[in-house]
């Protein structure tokens, strides 16, 4: 057993979600149309940045299914918050087009030190101190993360200038990111002596090494997920404050997502164990796409505002059920086994906003893409159903 509190850990690795997604990924969200205000950037130009985002954050699970000792991806996240904070102060230093892809790319890679390394990490510490591997109470530090953002853009907006605000996430994630240097403990790169040597499914029912097809399937719904995920969380903002009657209410929408979000994880956890792993995802699946056509079919405040929670608890329950599941099946090297998963997702997270900039720069609204969105989850149902079939 370590020595290190359990509080701690699970400290560590939320403000770690909160420096690497909240600040350094999804601040860009609120600060979208801030930026499209008072500098140059466009919406196409904007779908752009933010696919370089993502491009950045492929690239880092890249390098996690590289590495191979878990001391190794220790450094690695120990890394990626230092990236984190130096590339969300640096949003606010520069209007240049190339530094702002530079930075963003480089924020995407230090995003995995959060939702990968850290998760692995973390699910390497419970399953090595016998504790049970479910990573609800981390996944909680993204939407405390969106919350951060959200009230520190709507707080500051009338404070401060964009620039100015970039900087104050700078600041404020250097509290987070003593958290999560001092706190997360290094791994041991031994598997744990009572490992089960028996895969797990996503249900937490023993199966033997191999389960290709069910892995393919998952990946495919994984990325079908992220593909309905990226278009709200780049965007929504943008659709909430471009629907009538929500003008300057964008950024508390936002709020409301990460309220949703970060008690979601828990909520996710005992659903799994209460109706399995993968009939929770495909009811999270099916919510979500309630949440991306609500603003189409009524855009009036309350709905708006009960699609941004609806969002919330959805996408915040497919990360944390998914990469759970992975975790259990996978346990010798939970993060490896992650980033692969990952691959898919980011792939999706790539193209879903450079097309939505294309479709809203050239209808002059979000519909087109909502719409895309919505049906790209309803076939990730499908995959999940298929998924089911071979655990």
């Amino acid at each position: 057993m370590d020595r290190i509190a359990p509080w701690k850990v699970a400290t560590a690795g939320i403000a770690s979600l909160i420096l690497t997604v909240g600040f350094s990924r999804f601040a860009y969200t609120p600060m979208l149309p801030v930026m499209q205000q008072q500098t140059w950037l466009t919406d196409v130009a904007g779908g752009w940045l933010a696919a370089i985002n993502y491009a950045g954050y492929m690239a880092g699970a890249l390098s996690a299914t590289v590495l191979h000792r878990l001391r190794h991806k220790f450094y690695l996240y120990r890394i990626g918050l230092l990236m984190a904070l130096i590339t969300t102060a640096g949003m606010g230093l520069t209007e240049d087009p190339l530094a702002w892809a530079i930075l963003r790319f480089a924020g995407g890679v230090s995003s995995t030190a959060g939702m990968l390394l850290a998760s692995g990490l973390v699910m390497n510490w419970l399953i090595r101190n016998g504790r049970r591997p479910e990573l609800g109470v981390h996944f909680s530090g993204m939407g405390l993360g969106i919350v951060a953002s959200g009230a520190m853009a709507g707080a500051s907006g009338s404070l401060l200038s964009w620039s100015g605000q970039w900087l104050a996430f700078g600041l404020a994630g250097f509290l987070f990111f003593l958290l999560a240097w001092a706190w997360m403990p290094a791994p041991a790169d031994a598997p744990p002596a009572h490992a089960p040597a028996a895969r797990r499914t996503i249900d937490g029912a023993a199966h033997p090494e191999g389960g290709n097809r069910w892995l393919a399937w998952t990946t495919l719904a994984y990325l079908c997920a992220g593909f309905g995920y990226v278009v709200s969380a780049t965007f929504i903002v943008a659709i909430v404050e471009a629907l009538p009657h929500m003008s300057g209410r964008g950024a508390a929408a936002w709020v409301v997502v990460g309220l949703a979000a970060a008690p979601a994880t828990w909520v996710w956890d005992r659903v799994s164990r209460r109706i399995g792993g993968n009939r929770a995802l495909q009811t999270a699946y099916s919510l979500q796409i309630l949440s991306i056509l609500l603003p189409l079919l009524d855009g009036a405040p309350l709905s708006t505002m009960a699609a941004a929670a609806l969002y919330g608890v959805t996408f915040m329950g497919i990360v944390s059920l998914t990469l759970s599941g992975i975790g259990r099946r996978y346990p010798e090297n939970p993060a490896r086994a992650m980033a692969r998963l990952t691959l898919g997702y980011g792939l999706a997270q790539v193209a879903a906003p450079a097309l939505t900039g294309y479709l809203v720069a050239g209808r002059g609204d979000y519909r087109d893409a909502l719409l895309i969105a919505a049906a790209v989850m309803a076939l990730g149902v499908a995959c999940l159903r298929r998924a089911h079939r071979h655990a």
